[in-house]
């Protein structure tokens, strides 16, 4: 008999299929609006083992879509709030949260223990890239979370192959770089085909007035305009993609 909170999932999937989600180790890289809600359907999904990984704190301007976002958390790292409510929801999971900046020196670190999926919700071009070349080479299944700024339209995010994206520059970005590599644009990915270009002015600000995601490490990024709704439902399909996968490939 499973714990009653999953007592709905279980009627969806059946014991056998629960029983593989608690068996499963999901890797959620990158906490902010997609990576806190794909997070959170995997905990409330019974995933019995979780990887957590961001190394950035919370801020005011993250409150209009980052889960985590709230006035009571604003200077906490992502990570910590992320565990605390991951095992607030499901105290079996086991949740393993690291302060971590995703490049070729910490990937063994990040991958160790190969988890069973990994959903890759970096918005950051470079470390992005390296991610993806590292779990190909792995053989360790992703999702990968694409351009989820500057859209409005739910019903034009698609879940598909890297190599049949369409409309999001990040996607174009990443493809050019994995085929410089030699890698593979096989792998499944979370986008939008809605185009960017439509977006009103001033939805993007200037490179010189864009401080939030400006770290030590990496570059500074343009803030870009986003909805909570969007993002959110990124994340959402990311998750159920996964739990899909999962429930899939343990047949």
């Amino acid at each position: 008999m499973y714990d009653e909170r999953f007592s709905r999932i279980q009627l969806m999937i059946g014991d056998e299929g629960l029983e593989r989600l608690i068996n499963s180790h999901v890797a959620v890289i990158g906490l902010g609006a997609v990576g806190s809600y794909a997070t959170e359907a995997l905990v409330r999904s019974g995933i019995g083992r979780l990887r957590l990984i961001d190394f950035d704190e919370i801020s005011k301007t993250n409150i209009n879509r980052h889960l985590y976002a709230m006035e009571s958390t604003i200077g906490k790292p992502k990570k910590d709030v992320a565990e605390q409510r991951s095992k607030d929801i499901n105290p079996a999971c086991k949740v393993e949260a690291l302060d971590c900046f995703v490049n070729p020196d910490t990937m063994d670190k990040v991958l160790e223990g190969k988890p069973d999926i990994v959903i890759d919700a970096i918005d950051s071009l470079g470390p992005k890239v390296e991610l993806l070349i590292a779990l190909e080479e792995r053989n360790i299944p992703v999702i990968s979370c694409l351009g989820a700024a500057l859209r409005t339209d739910p019903s034009q995010i698609k879940v598909g192959a890297m190599k049949k994206t369409q409309n999001c520059p990040l996607a174009k970005m990443v493809r050019k770089r994995l085929r410089r590599r030699g890698a593979s644009l096989d792998f499944t990915c979370v986008y939008s085909t809605e185009p960017t270009h439509t977006i009103r002015e001033g939805a993007v600000m200037p490179e010189s007035e864009s401080e939030e995601n400006f770290y030590d490490k990496g570059r500074k990024r343009r803030t870009m305009g986003s909805l909570p709704t969007i993002t959110g439902i990124v994340g959402l399909i990311a998750a159920n993609t996964a739990i899909n996968m999962l429930l899939e490939e343990k047949r």
